[in-house]
């Protein structure tokens, strides 16, 4: 299986000693990711370090050298408890409010991307995955046309967006003899043992650059996924799609909740 990668949540405060770790192993893999940088950031749980005052020539920088962008929202504040087209999570700064309100903060975002910082994109990232109809309207107003979400295994066509799919389970996905998808990570919370993961998986998969290593897995630059075809979707796409969403939000949900029984129990 042909796989990407899309680091979320970069912002002049993210944690940029991770964000050099592991640039470095996509780096030495030939491997450009797909960036989703906040315009405004005024989430807290995103300021780990102080704001870099390069932040932004940076992002220009690795653009330059291939890396895609996508606008993470504006603010990456949650407004909402709505889960959208994509429940994944029940939270959302776009699902769940008025097309008007959506629209001027997707403007904003483009806005603040272009005119301050000469940063353009088409395509979008939501906070928590979450968007509704109302945001894909707002989007294609504003000359988007593409999202980083979904299921699937190749890029497909719906209410006038492309939309290239996330993994719904990571080693499933390397089982995989065919097919696209990207693996969503959030290096502020990465810890070692993911980045050790991702180590020993860029060095058994093949890339482009480095040919055939053994497996049936590709590591592949986000602009590679950015040139495949995409089909349109019928009805039956969108309901396994949601379905699965919610599941997995349920999966994790259960998860989560039997770790902080452990936890409690070992006070």
């Amino acid at each position: 299986m042909n796989i990407t990668i899309r680091l979320d949540d970069v912002t002049p405060g993210m944690d940029r000693g991770k964000f050099i770790q592991f640039k470095k192993l996509l780096d030495n893999a030939g491997v450009k990711p797909l960036i989703g940088v906040v315009p405004d950031n005024r989430d807290s749980m995103l300021n780990i370090d102080s704001d870099e005052a390069a932040f932004w020539d940076e992002v220009n920088d690795l653009k330059s050298e291939g890396w895609t962008v996508a606008m993470h929202g504006l603010h990456h504040v949650y407004s909402t408890k709505s889960g959208g087209l994509f429940p994944l999570n029940h939270l959302s700064e776009f699902a769940g409010r008025p097309y008007e309100e959506q629209a001027s903060d997707i403007a904003e975002g483009r806005r603040i991307l272009e005119e301050v910082h000469g940063i353009s994109t088409d395509i979008f990232m939501a906070p928590a995955h979450s968007y509704d109809r109302n945001t894909l309207r707002a989007l294609r107003q504003n000359k988007f046309s593409r999202i980083t979400d979904g299921f699937g295994t190749d890029p497909y066509e719906y209410e006038g967006m492309t939309f290239y799919p996330i993994s719904e389970n990571r080693n499933s996905c390397l089982d995989k003899l065919s097919g696209w998808t990207t693996f969503v990570i959030h290096l502020n919370t990465m810890t070692d043992g993911e980045f050790k993961w991702y180590e020993e998986l860029f060095a058994k998969s093949s890339t482009p650059a480095s040919g055939s290593r053994g497996g049936h897995t590709a590591i592949r630059s986000y602009s590679d996924y950015l040139m495949q075809p995409a089909a349109p979707r019928g009805f039956s796409g969108h309901v396994r799609e949601y379905l699965l969403a919610s599941a997995k939000r349920c999966i994790v949900a259960r998860r989560a909740a039997s770790i902080d029984k452990v936890r409690d129990s070992n006070i």
